[in-house]
């Protein structure tokens, strides 16, 4: 199977503006197709059939009154390291201030070097770099967009501190390769798994493959709240333990602080709309993977012509899909066609973090990531998003046709 997906590696604020809702009911491709609007996400497709159980939700947070903390936060917690396969769980603000807690956690801050990959979204290297501690940027595979191990392995100095493989567009990175490069050098391993909750490493999932796991519930995300919020995942009960209390000003109890820490919990609200979708995630992530083979198996002529490059699903990992991203040297045209026929598409990442100009004191020029800096001008995300009918999907592959003829 020939695919490959997507982060706003965090699609926070990217994809919002793409959002729509919709009325459209699945109709079978021999239907004749009506000038329908596709958006990039759909949300109402997937809240609508979940209303009266996310009624109920909401309507026992407001009838508790416990809106920091209590049941629902340690319930959803539980349920989502069973998810994961992992013993901890701890609910957050964002998927951003996840990456920064867990690195709190860990002390890295001023005079330490972690690795990311240039070709995410920001808040990777952000993190990183507001901590105090320096940004050390990875070119990307690019047949799966997720960072080079291979160069990896060359950043490393006395300095480096961790690495952080963002699990991009659904799809995990190659975590045995990087394993084996951190753990003899005791370089600890944080995944940015905001785009990937469910995705699969030889039947692991995101999360539990190195030292934490982060995740964004973004509303964009597979598995999206009512507006920020996030997790970590781990398997160590120490690390757990001192993000809890890092979320909450490093209080270990009332208004006595072991350290200095921050705001950072999730909010029971969120925690209650979260459990109602998890249990229905899996079954999304097959709607995606079904939408993206229908790409794939569509759009497989123009690839064979050498003018689109479809996502490649790396065998012994499961691809997510929270974005289905398409390669083409065209890449501007063919979006401005989309959008002029009211298909959704959007760009992941138009500017490759090395060369943000926030980052201009690190460096780096054009040239330094050229695997990453070609890529952010190719790319191209399609709507994939579960409740996507077919007739909607057709029209995206129809204008794709069109525009390549």
């Amino acid at each position: 199977m020939s695919f490959q997906s997507g982060r706003s590696g965090h699609a926070h604020t990217e994809a919002t503006s793409q959002v729509r809702t919709a009325k459209d009911k699945p109709v079978n491709l021999s239907s004749q197709e009506p000038d329908i609007e596709v958006p990039l996400l759909d949300l109402a497709a997937i809240h609508q059939p979940l209303m009266d159980k996310i009624t109920h939700a909401m309507t026992e947070v407001l009838r508790t009154n416990r809106f920091i903390g209590g049941p629902e936060i340690e319930a959803f917690e539980t349920e989502l390291a069973s998810y994961c396969g992992v013993p901890y769980a701890v609910g957050l603000s964002s998927g951003t201030d996840a990456l920064i807690v867990t690195m709190m956690a860990m002390d890295i801050g001023p005079g330490d070097e972690v690795i990311v990959p240039s070709f995410t979204f920001f808040s990777t290297a952000g993190s990183v770099y507001r901590l105090g501690a320096r940004p050390v940027f990875a070119d990307m595979d690019p047949l799966t967009f997720n960072i080079d191990p291979d160069h990896v392995a060359e950043l490393i100095t006395n300095r480096t501190k961790a690495v952080i493989p963002v699990h991009l567009f659904g799809q995990t990175a190659d975590m045995d390769r990087i394993t084996a490069i951190c753990e003899p050098r005791g370089i600890r391993i944080i995944e940015d798994a905001a785009q990937s909750i469910g995705a699969q490493y030889r039947g692991s999932r995101a999360g539990n493959l190195g030292d934490a796991g982060c995740f964004s519930f973004f509303p964009s995300k597979n598995l999206g709240g009512m507006g920020d919020g996030g997790a970590v995942v781990t398997t160590h009960a120490e690390l757990a333990d001192r993000i809890r209390h890092l979320r909450n000003h490093g209080e270990n109890q009332r208004y006595h602080h072991a350290f200095v820490g921050g705001n950072f919990r999730l909010d029971a609200i969120q925690a209650a709309f979260l459990r109602v979708k998890l249990p229905e995630l899996d079954a999304w992530h097959e709607q995606r993977r079904i939408n993206a083979n229908r790409y794939s198996q569509a759009l497989s002529t123009m690839e064979q012509r050498s003018i689109l490059r479809l996502p490649v699903e790396v065998p012994d990992r499961k691809h997510v899909y929270n974005q289905y991203v398409v390669r083409v040297e065209k890449r501007d045209e063919l979006a401005r066609h989309l959008t002029a026929h009211r298909v959704g598409n959007a760009i992941y990442y138009p500017v490759p973090l090395h060369l943000q100009k926030c980052f201009e004191s690190l460096g780096y020029k054009d040239g330094d990531l050229p695997h990453s800096e070609k890529a952010a001008k190719e790319v191209l995300a399609l709507p994939v998003f579960p409740g996507l009918s077919e007739v909607r999907q057709h029209k995206v592959i129809r204008c794709l046709t069109e525009f390549f003829s």
